[in-house]
């Protein structure tokens, strides 16, 4: 009888130690800097104590996380399927970015604090478009011989450590000013590293007079600037390396002249008058049975990824556009030996 009253006793008092865990909220941290300093009142700097209570991540990034996952399976399954990774590079592309066909835009999805690589496939912006579309078929190229044998060869690491590769200044993510915010600069840094060809000299480009400085004057449009104002000094710095480069640029006028050269794949950068800007747009080509160029892009003004008009159609559209730069994917597989007359320049 005894025994039973010491086993009642202990039950109720592990249930009302466990019940102030939600009361008080209580942690495994906050209890043993509580004792430290019932053991040492007159202690002033107890020892801190790591809290090691999991933190659970808010539905809605779990939600997106999960789905980018659903997606990214979906997409490599119908490439594998149907062999699109067999194809030249930019013919790659073109099946890969057609699967994105009416996925909705959405913003400033790389806007995370503190900076890190991701990829977001719920909903895409011009730049992550064209961006997971040409690294998707960049990594189907590196894997294509090992997928003859191994489906599952394709990772969601693989391709996220080619989005780092093209998306950070030398391929190498080292915070927020790493990142290749103005498209003019991954213009130089991806031909420098191979990934892409500029074409746009060749096919009668012109100079193109880059004077970038948005960034660094409107720092109140970005969240890290705005918690990080040391960093708008690094930026200037970038944007006046870049504004003393050359650029080249094919205006709108001659577009249709050079829309029969264009390749199904070609990434295409529109150029803009906007004061501060180098470029406000891009998208990739897809030739259709006529050899016409078309362009696809995801759009803010349609709100979803879409096959458009033909590029030089498109231009004749907008107000702001002067422009453009072409830049043609590179088979990673290639030894690409050839210097871009660009970069000699440079």
């Amino acid at each position: 009888m005894h025994r039973k009253t010491l086993t009642y006793m202990f039950v109720v008092f592990a249930g009302a130690f466990s019940l102030s865990f939600v009361l008080f909220g209580l942690t495994p941290s906050s209890i043993m800097q509580r004792s430290w300093k019932f053991a040492f009142p007159d202690t002033t700097n107890p020892i801190q104590i790591q809290d090691t209570t999991p933190k659970k991540q808010p539905q809605k990034q779990v939600d997106r996380e999960l789905n980018t996952a659903y997606i990214f399976d979906h997409i490599i399954e119908e490439m594998i399927k149907r062999e699109y990774h067999k194809l030249p590079i930019g013919e790659c592309m073109g099946k890969i970015g057609g699967m994105f066909i009416g996925t909705r835009y959405v913003g400033a999805t790389l806007e995370i604090q503190p900076e890190r690589c991701v990829i977001d496939l719920n909903g895409l912006d011009c730049v992550t478009f064209f961006e997971n579309t040409l690294n998707i078929a960049r990594t189907a190229k590196l894997k294509e011989f090992e997928l003859t044998t191994n489906p599952n060869a394709i990772t969601f690491k693989d391709v996220l450590n080619e989005v780092e590769h093209t998306r950070y200044r030398d391929g190498n993510m080292d915070g927020y000013t790493s990142r290749l915010h103005y498209t003019s600069e991954w213009i130089i840094d991806n031909v420098k590293k191979g990934v892409v060809k500029d074409l746009t000299r060749e096919l009668g480009g012109k100079p193109f007079p880059v004077k970038v400085g948005f960034m660094s004057t409107n720092p109140k449009y970005y969240p890290q600037l705005v918690a990080e104002p040391t960093l708008i000094r690094k930026i200037q710095g970038m944007e006046e390396e870049l504004n003393a480069k050359k650029h080249w640029y094919i205006p709108n006028a001659q577009v249709k002249d050079i829309e029969s050269k264009l390749q199904t794949g070609d990434i295409i950068a529109i150029a803009t008058n906007k004061t501060g800007l180098d470029y406000s747009h891009t998208g990739m080509i897809i030739k259709n049975d006529k050899g016409m160029a078309l362009f696809l892009h995801a759009s803010s003004a349609k709100k979803r990824v879409y096959l458009d008009k033909r590029i030089s159609s498109y231009l004749s559209e907008s107000s702001t556009s002067i422009g453009i730069s072409v830049l043609r994917p590179i088979d990673p597989n290639l030894d690409n030996e050839e210097t871009n007359e660009e970069e000699n320049d440079n």
